[in-house]
């Protein structure tokens, strides 16, 4: 049995001034996806260019903060936001939602495509391998934070949060950060490694990303103001990833029948 480690949530404090871990996960995941793109923005099959990556990750940036944390106090909170709305201000405290920083991630890649001349699906194939870099240090942010956790277990990795109960329970934040972090990032690293269909990668990384946090959901505790929404087992979570894993199935059904064109812009990145 393994025991959370007392972390505090800020890296430094200057009178009421902080820096937080959290904020510094999404730093890293930016920096990350930054330099990535770089590198397949290089490669002479790409259709981009390094300079480029830039201007497209601040508008990623906006799309997963803004809709992140618009997202979270839609789905998860919205009876705190009508009772304090400055919540929605208050981003180092944790609580951004994946889901509601993709709708934003999109819009923003919709109008980045829209400003540049290119079409939706290039922005998309291009971005999708870097956002697990992202993701994963985002869930260790969670894991500092000491939000998230898993419902109880005898397994022997098992963890006491000691402020919530002293019952061993899935360290959930950690196997998400492992699987849309890591797995995640290797799946579609190495598939877009070489040319693909326009709208494949994208695809890969929905329906990857859904069947993740569809499997971790049934050891991560519910919402405690939501619980179960339906069948007596499915969760928020499971809701907003089911649409995730069909139109992931459906993009790459829709990609590989699609008659291809040489010179596809889903190459990337060895």
């Amino acid at each position: 049995m393994l025991t959370y480690p007392d972390i505090d949530p800020a890296i430094v404090r200057i009178g009421d001034f902080a820096i937080h871990w959290y904020g510094m996960m999404y730093l890293i995941g930016f920096l990350g996806g930054w330099w990535l793109g770089r590198r397949r923005a290089a490669r002479p099959d790409s259709g981009w260019q390094p300079e480029e990556v830039g201007d497209l990750l601040f508008h990623v940036a906006l799309g997963v903060v803004l809709g992140g944390r618009i997202g979270y106090i839609l789905f998860y909170n919205l009876d705190l936001f009508l009772e304090d709305p400055l919540v929605l201000l208050r981003i180092w405290q944790g609580g951004m939602s994946f889901h509601g920083g993709l709708i934003g991630v999109l819009v923003a890649m919709w109008l980045y495509g829209r400003r540049t001349g290119r079409g939706f699906f290039q922005v998309s194939d291009f971005v999708a391998p870097l956002v697990p870099v992202g993701l994963g240090a985002g869930r260790i942010g969670n894991f500092i934070n000491g939000e998230l956790w898993g419902r109880p277990t005898d397994l022997p990795w098992g963890m006491v949060f000691p402020f919530v109960d002293a019952r061993p329970r899935h360290p959930s934040m950690l196997y998400e950060a492992l699987l849309e972090g890591l797995v995640l990032f290797v799946i579609l690293w190495v598939y877009s490694s070489r040319p693909r269909p326009t709208m494949a990668v994208s695809g890969l990384f929905l329906f990857c990303y859904g069947v993740f946090r569809f499997a971790v959901e049934f050891v991560r505790e519910p919402d405690a103001h939501l619980g179960f929404i339906a069948f007596g087992w499915m969760t928020m979570g499971h809701l907003l990833s089911l649409p995730m894993i069909l139109f992931g199935l459906l993009l790459l059904l829709l990609a590989h029948r699609r008659p291809q064109t040489a010179g596809t812009s889903s190459a990337g990145g060895h």
